[in-house]
C-alpha cells in the first residue's frame, strides 16, 4: 500500500513541473485524491460491497470533480492533471503511467452489457476534452489529441486527432508525451494541399492564356 502511495505521488512530480513539495501534492492535487479514493472504493467493489463502493466514489466526485466508477481497473502511476470533468466508466481498464487531462471521458456508447468501456494501454496520453467511447483498446504509447472523439481501435505508438478520431501518426517519431498541444491537424493539412493544387491550376491557366495570346 505504501509503495503504491509513493509511486502515485512520484507520478505527479514526473509529469507536472508545477509540483513543488510532497506536502503540496498530497494536500492540493485533486487528481491524486481521486485516484486514492478510487483505490479504496475498488477494494470494496471487488468484495461486492457495491453500495459502499459507490458512496465512496460519489463522495470523491463531489470533492474532486472527477468521477471514477469503483469497478474500473486502474494501473500504477495514473496522473490526472487539472481533472475537473474527467469520467471513467465501470468496465474501463487503464494501464500503467497513463496521463489524463481535464474533461476526458472514457465511456461507453449505449446500454450494452459486459465490457463496454475502453482499455487504455501503458504510457498513453489522453488530452483535454477527448472522448474515448466503446469497448476497444488504445495501444501503448499512443496519444489522443485534445477534443478528439475516438470510436475504434488505436494501434500502439499512434497519434489520433479529430472527430471522429483518425490516426495521423503511426510508428514514426513519437510526439513528446507532455507536448499534447503540438499535434498534427488533418483538416489544416488538407486545406493546405487544396490551396497548393489551386495555385498550380491557376499557374497552368495563366500559362495557357499566354500561349493562346501568342498564337
Amino acid at each position: 500500500m505504501f509503495r503504491t502511495i509513493r509511486s502515485d505521488i512520484q507520478a505527479v512530480f514526473d509529469n507536472d513541473p508545477a509540483a513543488r513539495s510532497v506536502l503540496e501534492v498530497v494536500l492540493t492535487y485533486s487528481g491524486l485524491h481521486a485516484v486514492w479514493f478510487h483505490r479504496i472504493a475498488h477494494w470494496f467493489y471487488r468484495r461486492k460491497w457495491f453500495m459502499l463502493a459507490r458512496m465512496i466514489s460519489q463522495f470523491s466526485r463531489f470533492m474532486t470533480g472527477i468521477e471514477i466508477h469503483p469497478g474500473a481497473k486502474i494501473g500504477r502511476r495514473l496522473f490526472i492533471d487539472h481533472g475537473m470533468g474527467v469520467v471513467i466508466g465501470e468496465t474501463c481498464e487503464i494501464g500503467d503511467d497513463v496521463i489524463l487531462y481535464q474533461g476526458v471521458t472514457l465511456g461507453g456508447t449505449g446500454k450494452e452489457k459486459g465490457k463496454r468501456h475502453p482499455t487504455i494501454g501503458n504510457h498513453v496520453v489522453v488530452s483535454s476534452g477527448a472522448k474515448v467511447l466503446g469497448s476497444f483498446t488504445v495501444g501503448d504509447y499512443s496519444i489522443i489529441g485534445a477534443n478528439a472523439v475516438v470510436l475504434s481501435e488505436v494501434p500502439p505508438n499512434c497519434t489520433v486527432v479529430g472527430i471522429p478520431g483518425k490516426v495521423v501518426k503511426r510508428d514514426g517519431v513519437r510526439v513528446n508525451r507532455l507536448d499534447h498541444g503540438n499535434l498534427p491537424d488533418p483538416v489544416i493539412d488538407t486545406c493546405k494541399q487544396l490551396q497548393r493544387q489551386i495555385e498550380e491550376l491557376r499557374e497552368q491557366l495563366e500559362e495557357q492564356k499566354r500561349m493562346n495570346g501568342g498564337a
